[in-house]
């Protein structure tokens, strides 16, 4: 395994771990592979250890390159700085794409939390003139080609988590903003392909969340698989006894996943 760092955004905090496969002689076939880039949850004022390096894992012994993405959190969290520090993250690993073996094409986000309002926020803002106006997003490359979102805050409006969008908008809970960050408002047909999980006993991220992202997919005709499990708190990562709270069922999530992404990469582990 090979260990790159790098930090995404100079007007930022942000940080970036990177796991890659050794390039194997016996494996050639294996030397190019998909990526996933992971963004913890912490209602955007912490980031979570265990949904950073426990799902990442995961996700590189199925075959993928990964990284986890440490964003601006606290009082670096407004002003758009994590949907920033996403889309240069995926700029910088697109442009050392053959350095570090990865398909250009074939980059996944995975958020949780929070950290899944980062990720859709890549996938549906990537292309939005607020954003445009702050950095060269180089024609789109920071586009992801997949998201994976955990329990995902979506909206900061009716089913917000109070947390998250207090953070996310510096406060600034003015109708524009709440239109803004509300991630439902913002599908279109070239948002990327998703994979939505959530549980309906979630006490702190509404279910209504995962339920309001998928009718705006649906209504696009963007592709996505969504799962609702019955039982099951919030915060659960990959759902196991090392992130500290098992639970069998609702770890489902992650081979469920792995399938999905595998299949709409062309990936055979």
């Amino acid at each position: 395994m090979k260990i790159v760092r790098f930090q995404p955004n100079p007007d930022s905090r942000a940080r970036v771990v990177g796991y890659l496969h050794d390039v194997s002689s016996e494996m050639p076939q294996r030397e190019t592979r998909p990526c996933v880039v992971f963004f913890p949850g912490g209602g955007y004022v912490f980031l979570s250890e265990r949904e950073a390096d426990p799902p990442a894992m995961d996700f590189f012994a199925e075959g993928y390159q990964v990284f986890v993405l440490y964003y601006s959190i606290g009082d670096q969290a407004a002003d758009m700085r994590p949907l920033i520090d996403g889309s240069l993250t995926l700029i910088k690993i697109r442009e050392n794409s053959e350095k570090w073996n990865i398909f250009p094409n074939k980059i996944a986000v995975c958020g949780f939390s929070a950290g899944g309002h980062a990720a859709a926020s890549l996938g549906t803002l990537w292309d939005s003139p607020e954003l445009k106006a702050r950095i060269d997003t180089k024609g789109g490359r920071n586009r992801p080609d997949a998201m994976i979102l955990c329990y995902a805050v979506i909206s900061v409006g009716k089913f917000s988590h109070s947390g998250s969008a207090k953070a996310v908008t510096g406060g600034n809970l003015t109708p524009e903003m709440v239109k803004f960050y509300s991630l439902e408002n913002h599908v279109t047909p070239k948002t990327p392909p998703a994979f939505i999980w959530h549980t309906v006993e979630d006490d702190c991220v509404p279910v209504e969340n995962a339920l309001l992202f998928a009718e705006a997919l649906q209504k696009q005709h963007v592709p996505f698989e969504c799962h609702l499990y019955q039982k099951g708190g919030h915060g659960m990562s990959v759902c196991t006894e090392e992130v500290g709270s098992p639970n069998p069922h609702c770890a489902t999530w992650v081979p469920l996943c792995k399938e999905w992404l595998d299949g709409l990469f062309g990936f055979q582990p």
